[in-house]
């Protein structure tokens, strides 16, 4: 009897998902039903396939009752969607697999997922996902031959291929540009260093950055995520002296993004007012102290103090913000007003190509007292606008621990990130047969870390 997957969500990050159980259906016997709000989607990356089923759902509830009648349910929806499908799989009793975050709410049902005796596997998408499984299978190595952990850095950042990067910004959207904009906001970032307790508030986040070099790649620059901390339980590095997690740029994005920070443009807690159409140049103004004999420009480098020939000014005035281009949008916020602005400049273009960059930073005592550092690091590149490289890291390894719940290889009850071997070892094997694999390079040891300016 055949087995049958349910998958929510067909959008841009589900394309190799699907992808992958298409070409693993009839070896494996599996029949595929896709619930998308926007059939268009979901279409074109199953033609050929009659073992596919697309439904296009009224409500709620048309999701809610296919669950019980497949064997596993595969969420890509919002994260703000997994709890519920999580609680319905939980009521009766079908394992799922999503590549979003656990949260507080999703870690609570736990106990009723064992109950249930079903597998829920969370964070197997690329962040978080892909890092955890890199991370911990040299982290388990090291500790397998008696070496002490004392320092893990961390990197990701979804970037524009070489090839595609085209602008002074060294920077498309390839993600949720609403993400991009809200970046580093709610908090604080905390991180650990030699033992102490750091922190960056959101206003010096973006001047606080450190930089990496990957072979064959150049430069990148990183910024702290917000919360580095919870990852020492996740690991098993409660004792590290030295933990930071953070996302990756190319050099100069961050201090010219700070621009925009210090001025109050990705401020998301009201809504800019005045008459419409306001213009790009009457949004930055608005928020410029009044003078009527200096320009815009004038103003905001005196402000931020910006010298006139800085590739800051640069990187502002290719993004058109001085331009008196129309802005159309009402009841908007600063950052939906400037998510609008780089939508219009940041877009991939059709034959641009997108990039994943991971990198890993793991410092340790091994078991004759010897100090020890290496370097773990990933880049992936997307085959064109459909296949992108954020698809293939999210998607392939949600599709590998799909069919291994299915398998009965994942099969423990609860709700489990892939920080197990059992677990990650047989995803990352399988990613490597589709060219998703870490280059190891070992470092001099050099257990300070400067504070990153």
């Amino acid at each position: 009897m055949p087995k049958r997957i349910l998958l929510l969500g067909a959008g841009r990050s589900a394309s190799n998902l699907i992808k992958y159980l298409l070409e693993n259906s009839h070896n494996n016997d599996w029949e595929l039903t896709i619930v998308e709000r926007s059939p268009e989607f979901a279409e074109k990356k199953t033609d050929g396939y009659n073992n596919v089923k697309i439904v296009q759902p009224e409500s709620d509830e048309d999701w809610k009752r296919l669950i019980p009648a497949h064997d596993i349910t595969i969420s890509m929806l919002p994260a703000r969607f997994h709890k519920s499908v999580l609680e319905v799989c939980i009521e009766h009793k079908k394992p799922a697999v999503t590549a979003s975050y656990m949260t507080p709410e999703i870690e609570a049902l736990k106990t009723k997922a064992e109950q249930a005796g079903i597998p829920i596997m969370m964070e197997v998408g690329v962040d978080p996902g892909i890092d955890h499984m890199s991370a911990m299978k040299l982290i388990d190595q090291i500790r397998d031959n008696g070496g002490k952990m004392l320092l893990f850095e961390s990197f990701t950042g979804g970037l524009v291929a070489p090839e595609s990067d085209n602008n002074p910004w060294n920077y498309k959207f390839t993600w949720n540009p609403r993400n991009v904009v809200l970046a580093g906001q709610g908090g604080a970032a905390k991180f650990i260093q030699e033992g102490q307790y750091k922190y960056i508030p959101y206003h010096r986040l973006f001047r606080r950055t450190e930089y990496i070099t990957i072979d064959g790649y150049g430069r990148f620059e990183g910024y702290a995520n917000r919360d580095s901390l919870s990852y020492r339980s996740v690991y098993g590095l409660d004792d590290i002296p030295t933990i930071y997690r953070g996302t990756l740029r190319r050099p100069g994005f961050s201090r010219a993004w700070d621009a925009f920070v210090k001025l109050g443009a990705t401020d998301d807690t009201y809504q800019v007012k005045g008459k419409l159409p306001m213009t790009n140049r009457e949004f930055i103004n608005s928020f410029l102290a009044y003078n009527p004999h200096d320009s815009v420009e004038l103003k905001l480098m005196h402000y931020l103090n910006i010298p006139q020939d800085s590739e800051v000014m640069d990187k502002l005035n290719w993004l058109g913000i001085f331009d008196d281009t129309p802005i159309e949008i009402d009841d908007a916020t600063p950052a939906q007003v400037l998510q609008h602005i780089l939508e219009k400049k940041w877009g991939l273009e059709p034959n641009d190509k997108d990039m994943i960059v991971m990198w890993h930073k793991f410092g340790w005592e091994n078991a004759s007292g010897e100090k020890k550092m290496m370097t773990s690091s990933m880049v992936v590149k997307g085959d064109d606008q459909t296949y992108t490289s954020m698809s293939k890291t999210v998607g392939l390894p949600t599709g590998i621990a799909a069919k291994m719940v299915l398998d009965g290889v994942i099969n423990k009850p609860g709700i489990h990130r892939p920080i197990d071997p059992s677990i990650y070892i047989p995803i990352l094997n399988e990613l490597e047969q589709y060219g998703i694999s870490f280059t190891e390079k070992e470092m001099t040891p050099e257990f300070y870390w400067k504070e990153p300016k």
